[in-house]
């Protein structure tokens, strides 16, 4: 019934017709929960969720194309255009577009003529007037997305109509009808259109200049049908005098339409064409836009001049490009992109960078206009700078003329700025600025070279691959001159000496001139790295440059060094040309082409710092020559001249000099220069790396941290931004305000107790502080008055310099400090590259100390991100490429007894550290030296440990096998761990872990051997002792590597160890007082479950009757002592434990079980139930022990007899459930039934045969029980056996003996046959 009247409005209204609609509605029913559910889908937000329905409705609908499912899924679709929900509609609308679409047969007036009638404008309530008119919009839209409306010329009329009429109500619709209306009639033919035209154009020119969709219609018919356009309205001229102000009232509603789309309108654009079209694009762009929106300051349309220019520029000419690319729109935009500087402002650079982006793709034949956009862009300047980033990406879609053409106006420009040429602006801030000098040309000229020089680097950079290698040389020659040389008189074999300049080159311009080619220099590097035959001659860019600052030398007399060179730097120079030479006779080797790279990059620094690389060259050639002119034979010819330094130490003198420059191209050249010749490393040598890392010897080395003023000018970008926050000025002053607030209480801490003394000195000589006798406050004279406001302006003046001398110092040592950790992160490379590629170095066992220095300090005190990132790379260094090397040193030497004073050292180090953090990285310090000693294979070692033995007077044996060729002393070692270990366990906070433990046992599992037996005594102990001792013990018993260190008969006897701690242990189960008490019964519990495992797996053989005896005696303590949090979990261990035993655990009555009512209940509850009460036995009560249920006074709850049996199921599961909770639980105490005697001591017991015959069924399997026992009850039940079923003695003589048997895998339990027998008389028992 329910399913008959689910499908009941399928056709609602409709009359019966013919006998086949029940037959139909019958079909519909068998299919109607999945068929609902197509419908329920469409409507949610999830888009796939909506297709995917969508495409099964459509799919079950074929399989049924002339069914009642059919008339259903278009009433459902039609009524869902119109639901409430407004997120709903749309998706309605598209699924009854893709119906439409897929069931062609079905006519689309009949369609519209059901939403009209369903939706009736005419007749619908007010308050559902706007659910109808979306509803007769979307299906109107839904008719059109079909594709079948521009078809049906019936449809399409209707449409049209009904779209007019919903045009009327724009409180609601606003102007989406309209622009429907537009989108419908751009699809239709042209003998369509030319018959509708007159029914939707008005021949009224105010009417169509009224709206935006309007004047898209006029457009739209002047594209497609303008003869008849012509017959209807006349003659239009849309750019007249008269029409130009509303044309630009109808441009900026289009642009409020599209404020939140952010997108150009459609009729915008079709206006363009249509001026392009007439010629009248000049008019249409100074009127309209420049003069019309442009100056209406509103911002809409001011994004809609940038849309119009940006989409403008493919269909412009190049002399229409110049007219609109000089205009007021690109300095608007230039205004715009210099003020949207906050993170919440819109920024439209990004937009306008696709525009562009696309129409330099597009016209890749036409290198004319690509250059002159780019130009263009690059003209808008704000005071010299331009807008655009120098960065700028769509230069990689010049063309290779167009890019020529681009890099010679760059340089033009640089060599002789244009300023005139330049669409330069200020913003309202620089115009108000009263300074003089922001306003100067020099100023502009030089912000301008600035970029141009940057510009032509990041052109280099973005395009390098694709460049042409000429082009490439003419930039970084251009750099290079300009950056280091002067031209004196021009010459034909330079042409560089050619470019003159209209203003001169400053300083400033030279400084970035040669920042800029130091970062081109970098760039033309890793070009190399990556395409080395693109370079001429397969030699390096460094190499050409070099040799092209050696022309310019030779020309003296035309060019000159910007700083001149002496004598001996020009001697440098030519033996580093000599040098290099050389070194092409060992171009094969890969050190040789190292220092190749680093004698050319050194070579060009001379250029830039004449007497700093001059030293360097020479040290660098003297080691190049011992280098490679060195053989091994020859290496006791050192000891010749001891004062002279060995040729590795020199060279890392010197990378750590280039090193302290804020160079990343250095930073490379070094690491890859060290890669070659870490082999080759020395213990001076390294301690000169290691004396830079060392914090404590680091603080006081200056000489090393280069700190002049270009790296402040470094940091503040390639780029002077010192003016392009000037809008934010306001923000910026209450900034202000607040700093000299913070200020002023800075300056308030900074007064010392001497500037207090003497300001009461000069008040007091001024008679300004009055003594008691001083009654008359008006002693002191205009001329007392004046002195004493002078002597306290000089005063607070000196105060004033002191306290800014103190913050001066202040701020110069932080930035000296960022400085110094900025050259350690980068000596760091050095020591990466030392573990990577020489593991095996016994010179890499030396940075472990260093290392962990720098991690301790930087724990402490890593606050900063520049303190984060040296721990992080630390941090990194130390533990993947050091500690977990898979390579490491195997000839150890003479270093052995060093190593092993050093492991004590670092594990009394980790013993000591304040956290576990700190304390983990110098316990892995130590493991990291105990593989070493352990792989290592040294004789002197073997050597020396024989001579002990042969010293000693003790006669055992020397060991043997590779134990005898390790370095490892096992004894000492064992000593050190042992002492850790036992801190570990008795100290309270210590930093050492249990994981620390686990890692040393599992990869030194003989130490492990040695230190068990610490672990076992320690499982007995105190309280914290125990529970890391036991879990210690739990996670290592499991480990392969330890086991396989033990003999069977000593893990045999580990093992009975380790279970007889346990069992002593577990005799105080139960008896928790406090949370320490109760994780260590848990403790005992996990580890004694662990050993059960672990007996498994081994199959060995242990005696657990002492364990099981201790087990059952402490089940009554465990069941009734208090609950606390986590006993469950202790409840769930113990029977673990004894299951393993063989004894299950007894099953729990649920919370809500009814009692069955004791025999002595009071005659109260006998009573009839009230009604409207709520029974007893329903009530909730508080969750009884596994015992048997408890009353409040403590003794068992009383249960009886005399409730009548329940009828239903459920109850006799209950009544079931009981039996094995007294059967393998503990045994509840048992009174006699009702009329049966009580046993008194003198009473024979009878034996369970017998009890179990006298007794009745229902006291059998739930035998009331008195809430009084008599006393001679109890010490007759103290006799009986603790476990039972029903009585019976849980342990008979042969269960006895089985608990004395082994316990072995795939084994049966030690009571397992016992406990067979109790659930057969526990089956037995409940039959009734």
């Amino acid at each position: 019934m329910g399913s008959r009247e689910l499908a009941k409005p399928l056709s609602p209204g409709e009359t019966t017709q013919t006998g086949a609609r029940p037959a139909d509605r019958h079909g519909l029913l068998k299919h109607s929960r999945e068929f609902l559910d197509f419908f329920w889908d469409i409507a949610k937000p999830e888009q796939e969720t909506r297709l995917a329905a969508t495409e099964k409705l459509l799919e079950y609908l074929r399989g049924r194309p002339k069914g009642s499912e059919m008339k259903y899924a278009l009433k459902r679709l039609i009524t869902g255009l119109g639901v409430s929900r407004e997120t709903a509609r749309p998706c309605y609308s598209l699924a009854l577009a893709q119906l439409l679409q897929s069931f062609e047969d079905l006519p689309l007036c009949s369609i519209l003529q059901q939403i009209q009638e369903k939706y009736d404008l005419h007749q619908v309530k007010k308050t559902m007037l706007r659910p109808a008119l979306f509803a007769n919009l979307f299906g109107v839209l839904a008719l059109f997305q079909s594709g079948r409306l521009v078809k049906d010329q019936e449809a399409l009329m209707k449409s049209v109509k009904l779209l007019q009429a919903l045009a009327q109500y724009q409180n609601h619709l606003q102007e989406q009808p309209r622009k429907a209306l537009v989108d419908i009639l751009s699809e239709v033919s042209v003998a369509t259109l030319q018959e509708i035209l007159p029914e939707v154009l008005k021949a009224d020119l105010n009417t169509i200049l009224s709206s935006p969709e309007q004047l898209e219609l006029f457009l739209l018919a002047q594209q497609k049908v303008p003869s008849k356009l012509k017959k209807l309205v006349g003659s239009v001229n849309l750019f007249s005098d008269e029409n130009v102000p509303r044309l630009v009232n109808v441009l900026k509603m289009a642009a409020s339409f599209v404020k939140k789309d952010r997108k150009l309108p459609a009729m915008a654009l079709d206006l363009l064409r249509l001026a392009l079209k007439e010629d009248k694009f000049p008019r249409f762009w100074k009127e309209v836009v420049e003069q019309g929106l442009l100056k209406m300051q509103f911002w809409p349309a001011s994004y809609l001049c940038f849309r119009l220019l940006g989409a403008a520029l493919p269909l412009l000419t190049k002399e229409q490009l110049q007219l609109v690319l000089r205009g007021d729109v690109i300095r608007h935009y230039g205004e715009h992109v210099c003020t949207a500087k906050l993170p919440k402002q819109f920024k439209f650079a990004p937009e306008m960078e696709d525009y562009v982006g696309t129409f330099l793709e597009g016209c890749q034949d036409d290198p004319e206009r690509q250059l002159a956009v780019l130009v263009a862009f690059s003209s808008v300047t704000n005071q010299g700078l331009p807008v655009t980033p120098t960065f700028w990406r769509v230069v990689r879609f010049l063309s290779p003329p167009a890019l020529q053409g681009y890099v010679a106006w760059l340089r033009d420009m640089f060599l002789q700025p244009d300023l005139d040429s330049l669409v330069d602006f200020s913003t309202n801030n620089q115009k108000k600025a009263q300074d003089a000098s922001l306003h100067m040309p020099e100023r502009a000229v030089f912000r301008l070279r600035k970029w141009i020089i940057f510009r032509l680097v990041s052109i280099v950079d973005s395009l390098h691959l694709e460049m042409e290698e000429a082009l490439t040389a003419q930039v970084a020659r251009f750099c290079l001159f300009h950056a280091f040389f002067v031209t004196k008189k021009p010459t034909s074999q330079i042409p560089e000496t050619k470019q003159l300049f209209s203003f001169p080159l400053e300083s400033q311009a030279r400084e970035a001139a040669s920042s800029a080619f130091f970062s081109l220099l970098q760039t033309l590097s890793m070009q190399l790295k990556q395409a080395t035959d693109q370079t001429r001659g397969g030699q390096p860019w460094t190499y050409h440059l070099v040799q092209f600052a050696d022309l310019l030398l030779n020309h003296s007399h035309n060019v000159t060094p910007v700083t001149p060179f002496s004598a001996q730097q020009r001697q440098a120079w030519d033996r580093m040309l000599q040098t290099l030479k050389e070194l092409e006779a060992h171009s094969s080797e890969a050190r040789a082409a190292a220092f190749r790279h680093l004698l050319l990059l050194v070579g060009i620094h001379l250029l830039k710092s004449p007497a700093e690389s001059c030293d360097l060259l020479g040290d660098i050639q003297t080691c190049i020559r011992k280098s490679l002119g060195e053989k091994p034979r020859r290496s006791r010819t050192k000891a010749i001249d001891p004062q002279e330094p060995p040729w590795v130490e020199v060279l890392v003198e010197i990378l750590l000099a280039l090193l302290a420059q804020p160079s990343h191209l250095m930073r490379q050249v070094a690491r890859s220069m060290f890669g070659h010749i870490c082999s080759q490393l020395t213990p001076r040598a390294l301690q000169l790396i290691v004396d830079v890392l060392n914090p404590e010897t680091s603080e006081d080395e200056d000489h090393v941290v280069v700190m002049d003023d270009s790296d402040d000018r470094r940091l503040k970008g390639a780029e002077d931004k010192s003016e392009d926050g000037e809008e934010n000025r306001s923000s910026e002053s209450e900034e202000e305000s607040e700093g000299e607030e913070s200020e002023e209480e800075e300056r308030d801490g900074d007064v010392d107790q001497g500037f207090r003394e003497q300001l009461m000195t000069v008040l007091q000589a001024g008679k300004a502080l009055g003594g008691e006798d001083s009654e008359d406050e008006e002693e002191l004279g205009d001329e007392a008055m004046m002195a004493l406001d002078q002597s306290l302006a000089s005063l607070f003046a000196e105060q004033k310099l002191r306290v800014q001398a103190r913050r001066d110092e202040k701020n110069k040592l932080q930035k000296e400090k960022a400085l110094r950790r900025d050259f350690q992160i980068r000596v760091l490379d050095l020591v990466e590259v030392l573990v990577t590629k020489q593991p095996e170095n016994a010179l890499v066992l030396e940075l472990l100390e260093p290392l962990l220095s720098i991690i301790r300090r930087s724990l402490r005190s890593s606050s900063s991100k520049q303190e984060q990132d040296l721990l992080h790379k630390t941090a990194r260094i130390f533990t993947h490429h050091l500690c977990r090397a898979r390579r490491y040193c195997h000839d150890l030497g003479e270093r052995a007894e060093a190593l092993h004073a050093q492991v004590e050292r670092l594990v009394q180090q980790a013993g000591r550290q304040p956290d576990s953090a700190t304390a983990l990285y110098h316990f892995n310090a130590s493991l990291y030296l105990l593989r070493v000693l352990k792989g290592s294979t040294a004789e002197g070692c073997v050597r020396e440990t024989q001579e002990k033995q042969k010293a000693s007077t003790d006669p055992s044996p020397v060991p043997t096998g590779p134990q005898a060729a390790s370095c490892l002393d096992l004894n000492l070692v064992t000593q050190v761990y042992s002492s850790a270990l036992s801190s570990f366990l008795t100290k309270r906070n210590s930093p050492l872990t249990v994981p620390m433990f686990l890692s040393l046992f599992s990869r030194h599992p003989v130490l492990c051997k040695s230190l068990l037996p610490i672990l076992v005594q320690h499982v007995t102990g105190p309280v914290r002792p125990r529970h890391q001792a036991c879990l210690l013990l739990q996670k290592t018993l499991s480990m392969r590597e330890v086991r396989s260190c033990f003999e069977d008969p000593e893990w045999k006897q580990l093992m009975g160890q380790v279970l007889a701690k346990v069992t002593e242990n577990l005799r105080v189960l139960g008896e928790a007082q406090t949370k320490a008490e109760h994780q260590q019964a848990l403790s005992s519990l996990e580890l004694l479950n662990a050993l059960f495992r672990t007996c498994k797996q081994e199959k060995l053989t242990l005696d657990l009757t002492a364990l099981l005896g201790v087990l059952q005696g402490q089940q009554q303590s465990l069941q009734q002592g208090p609950h606390s949090t986590g006993s469950s979990r202790l409840h769930d261990l113990y029977w673990q434990a004894m299951k393993t035993l063989g004894v299950q655990r007894p099953k729990l009555e649920k919370k809500g079980a009814k009692e069955v009512p004791s025999a002595t209940q009071s005659p109260i509850s006998k009573k009839r139930k009230k009604k409207g009460f709520l029974p007893e036995t329903k009530k909730r009560k508080k969750r009884k022990s596994e015992d048997g249920t408890l009353a409040e006074d403590g003794t068992p709850a009383a249960t009886g007899g005399s409730q009548p049996p329940s009828m239903g199921r459920k109850r006799r599961n209950r009544t079931k459930a009981k039996v094995p909770a007294q059967a393998n639980g503990t045994p509840a105490t048992k009174s006699p039934a009702p009329g049966t005697p009580t046993l008194s001591p003198s009473t024979p017991a009878k034996s369970p045969e017998l009890q179990k015959k006298s007794q009745k069924p229902s006291q059998v399997n739930g035998a009331p029980r008195s809430p009084v026992e008599p006393a001679g009850q109890k010490q007759h039940q103290k006799a009986l056996p603790k476990k039972g079923v029903l009585g019976k003695s849980p342990l008979s003589a042969p269960a006895r003996r089985k608990a004395r048997l082994s316990l072995v895998i795939r084994s049966p339990s030690l009571l397992q046959s016992g406990a067979k027998k109790k659930k057969a008389q526990l089956r037995k028992a409940g039959k009734p």
